[in-house]
Order: structure tokens, then C-alpha cells, then sequence
């Protein structure tokens, strides 16, 4: 298969892993090493941001920001396509909308019957409902 595919997602997503292993099993590269810090990754920055005395904006500008950042970003800028796993929150979105603006292939994995629909999701190259579906798009 040509390229690599980033997974997108949440971090508290339990649905990641399990995907990339089956597309890994269908000859792809995937990456989703970022699933790694676990659950409460950002919870914990937080925490340890805020009872240093920073707000937001400081923290975002630290070190700990900066290289997370960074790591995220080189892997989505050598990655061919993004998949969005949903559900994903606004890190996950502006990820997928950062590779379709590199004019990416970009996907995405509904979890569910949308509770409020959005057209913006247009910008994806396929909606897909099930893996099957994102399998064979990813196949076009």
C-alpha cells in the first residue's frame, strides 16, 4: 500500500488501536504511536501546567507543548492521508483539516449517527460509517 495513513483521534478513544491493527493487517502503515501517552495524557499536563502557576497560552508556549507538538506534526506532515476516528475533539479536526489543506487524502470514521449534522465534514474525501466502507475508500 502506498504511504502511511496517521490515525486521528481522541486519546481516550479504545477504537485507535484496534484499527490500526487491522488496517496494519490489510498492508498498510499506519501511525497511531501518539495513542501511546494514554488516556489522561492532557489531563495531566494540565494539572502540572496550572499547579506550576500557568495559564493556558503559557502553556502552550512551554516545552512540553512545543515537543508534543512537534512529534504530532512531523508524523503528519510524512503520513500520505489522515483517517479521523471519531470521536475526536478539536486537536483531532484541525488535524484532519491540516492534512487536507496539505491536499491530503483526508477520512473520516463516523462512531455513530450524527446528533447535529455539519457540512464542513464535505471537505473529507469519504464518510464512511463502517471500517468496510473506510477500507474500500482508502482502496480508490
Amino acid at each position: 500500500m502506498p504511504g502511511c495513513i496517521y490515525l486521528i483521534g481522541s486519546l481516550r478513544n479504545p477504537r485507535i488501536p484496534v484499527l490500526a491493527e487491522d488496517l496494519r493487517s490489510r498492508g498498510w502503515e499506519v501511525f497511531d504511536d501518539w495513542h501511546a501517552a494514554g488516556p489522561e495524557a492532557d489531563d495531566h499536563w494540565q494539572r502540572y501546567e496550572e499547579a506550576r502557576g500557568h495559564d493556558y497560552i503559557t502553556a502552550l508556549a512551554g516545552y512540553a507543548a512545543n515537543h508534543v507538538w512537534a512529534y504530532d506534526k512531523a508524523h503528519l506532515d510524512r503520513a500520505s492521508r489522515g483517517v479521523l476516528v471519531l470521536p475526536a475533539g478539536k486537536s483531532g479536526h484541525l488535524e484532519l483539516g491540516y492534512m487536507i489543506g496539505q491536499g491530503k487524502p483526508g477520512y473520516i470514521l463516523l462512531d455513530k449517527e450524527p446528533e447535529r449534522y455539519d457540512v464542513m465534514y464535505r471537505f473529507a474525501d469519504a464518510v464512511c460509517e463502517t471500517d468496510d466502507e473506510l477500507f474500500k475508500a482508502l482502496e480508490r
